[in-house]
């Protein structure tokens, strides 16, 4: 089985591009987009850890059933992920427990009424 050889080129383009997408997450921190914060920090993570996963650990180079083993762990992570912010946003928050539910609620009447 001969391997390929990859050329040092590809290596410093993917470290340039993962050095440039690192600028972009530090910039983005400083920029408020409100909620979207958390959401744009975690699309550029995943963007550099695909960098990683299929440069630096030779994924893109490698057998077919490689990318299939990969694909199937992070199509499992997704999935646990989305139930996990699905249970998280379905939550009630501290401060809404401390709020009155109506006007009635907080004049002592009842919710049945």
């Amino acid at each position: 089985m001969s391997e390929e050889r990859i050329p040092v080129q590809v290596y410093f383009r993917v470290f340039g591009i993962l050095i440039l997408l690192t600028l972009v997450t530090v910039a983005v921190a400083f920029i408020d987009l409100g909620p979207l914060n958390t959401i744009v920090a975690l699309a550029i993570a995943v963007t550099k850890a695909c960098f990683v996963i299929l440069y630096f650990m030779h994924v893109r180079y490698s057998e077919r059933l490689i990318p299939v083993f990969v694909s199937a762990g992070a199509f499992w992570l997704l999935i646990l992920l989305v139930l996990t912010f699905g249970d998280y946003a379905t939550r009630e928050s501290e401060l809404s427990r401390d709020l009155p539910l109506t006007a009635a609620t907080a004049e002592g009447g009842s919710l049945l009424e």
